[in-house]
């Protein structure tokens, strides 16, 4: 039978005290509790809460690809589709996920208007900013030989029989593109809330119904009309942006045309709540060196999207501010919840 001695069991006791030293070290490695700067110890989880080639799956799939071949983070981003309920079902997903920092999703105005509408639990308030990357403005359009040739004819006709107009959107009452067709029409003098709006299942949708005569006009984002716009087939009454498009230079903004009115469509990223501040920090910076990368400018330039970077604190005011604005506009056409 073994008997300890009095050093065997010094021994053993230093070899327990240093196994449970390396395992604490471990730990804090595995964390970034006391051990510097957060890193991602795995593969991050990119979230686009909707299908395969809408506008959240080419900005996830896009920013994976420049972050990953850049080498701006640690772990590969891949990039996983969720979806369903305007965005909802990625939400809810993510939201099952707090403190993961290897899980973010990519968002933009629907994160904000589908709470509002009363179509999703979650909010903006329910997850952690990480930083807003770019724009895109909103393009108001008709057919080529509509007798509609600016943004005020339109209105016009929109307060003298607004139920004689039918206006298509790519999205949902009370999201995105009704929004900000609402938005414009108020500010142009007309009652938004008689508007015979139109909503189909993607800009492309919309614009094909606009095209085979089914509405008199159409509002998309401008990277969606422009091959339409060149082409011919369709002519822009007006962008949303308070300056001209990069993409469609000879199309008027509606501030040229007197309407005090400019709608963003912006776009960003988010992670679950309860992100550490490394954690955060990590992401804010791997995202502004992204905007910077060469990669990334030349593939903004091509689908139309302007840098408008904000980090994590300024991107959570500027939600603050979208939400309150989104929230009066669809409590005038009589859709929040």
């Amino acid at each position: 039978m073994f008997r300890s001695t009095p050093r065997a069991v010094m021994a053993a006791v230093a070899a327990g005290s240093a196994t449970l030293l390396l395992a604490a070290c471990g730990e804090q490695a595995t964390t970034g509790a006391g051990s510097g700067p957060w890193k991602p110890t795995r593969p991050i989880e990119y979230v686009a809460p909707a299908g395969t080639g809408g506008g959240w799956d080419t900005l996830a799939r896009t920013s994976a690809r420049v972050l990953d071949e850049a080498n701006l983070v640690d772990r590969p981003m891949r990039v996983i589709n969720k979806p369903g309920g305007g965005g909802a079902i990625g939400w809810s997903y993510i939201a099952q996920h707090q403190g993961d920092p290897h899980k973010l999703f990519v968002t933009s105005p629907p994160v904000l208007l589908v709470p509002l509408a009363g179509e999703s639990p979650q909010t903006y308030k329910d997850f952690t900013p990480i930083a807003r990357l770019n724009t895109e403005p909103m393009a108001y359009v008709v057919k080529a030989n509509s007798p509609f040739k600016t943004f005020g004819d339109l209105a016009s006709k929109l307060k003298s029989a607004p139920k004689s107009v039918s206006i298509a959107g790519g999205s949902g009452p009370g999201s995105l593109d009704h929004v900000g067709l609402a938005g414009a029409v108020q500010a142009a003098g007309a009652d938004a809330s008689q508007v015979k709006y139109v909503p189909f299942d993607g800009g492309g949708e919309a614009l094909t119904a606009l095209l085979g005569g089914h509405a008199d006009a159409a509002v998309a984002g401008a990277s969606e009309v422009t091959g339409l716009v060149k082409s011919g087939d369709l002519r822009v009454l007006a962008v949303s942006t308070g300056e001209r498009s990069a993409i469609l230079p000879d199309a008027p903004t509606l501030t040229e045309q007197g309407v005090e009115y400019v709608f963003d469509i912006w776009r960003g990223v988010m992670g679950p709540k309860g992100l550490s501040e490394s954690q955060i920090a990590y992401y804010e910076e791997a995202y502004k060196k992204m905007i910077d990368n060469d990669a990334w400018k030349k593939e903004s330039e091509k689908l139309g999207w302007t840098n408008a970077y904000l980090g994590s604190a300024e991107f959570g005011a500027f939600l603050d501010e979208q939400n309150e604005s989104f929230s009066a506009i669809l409590t005038d056409v009589g859709l929040k919840k």
